[in-house]
């Protein structure tokens, strides 16, 4: 696959907390994904689509303590549909680094 935009914003999301033996796709405390767009590789694909349109919000300059509770600008927490896994979301400019 050939990406022809670069992104303004990457992304970090935790696992910072987990019901063990609940979550299906086997997600535990302390793994680590990155991405920029797209779904992170072993990411669980239902817990993108709580985690999409917060990375969405961010890229259109929205805050998420605005969101989520307890989070500032470009970090907060959120729970997976099933209500099993707690991720940690971080959100990078790119753009802020370079200047």
């Amino acid at each position: 696959m050939k990406n022809w935009y670069k992104e303004d914003y990457s992304y970090k999301i935790t696992v910072v907390s987990s019901k063990p033996g609940h979550c299906r796709n086997g997600h535990e405390v302390g793994d680590v994904y990155s991405c920029e767009y797209g779904c992170p590789g072993g990411f669980c694909s239902k817990s993108m689509s709580v985690l999409f349109p917060l990375m969405e919000a961010v890229r259109a300059g929205g805050d998420l303590s605005n969101l989520l509770s307890g989070a500032t600008k470009h970090a907060g927490e959120f729970v997976c549909p099933n209500g099993v896994v707690t991720f940690e979301l971080e959100a990078f400019n790119s753009m802020e680094a370079v200047q």
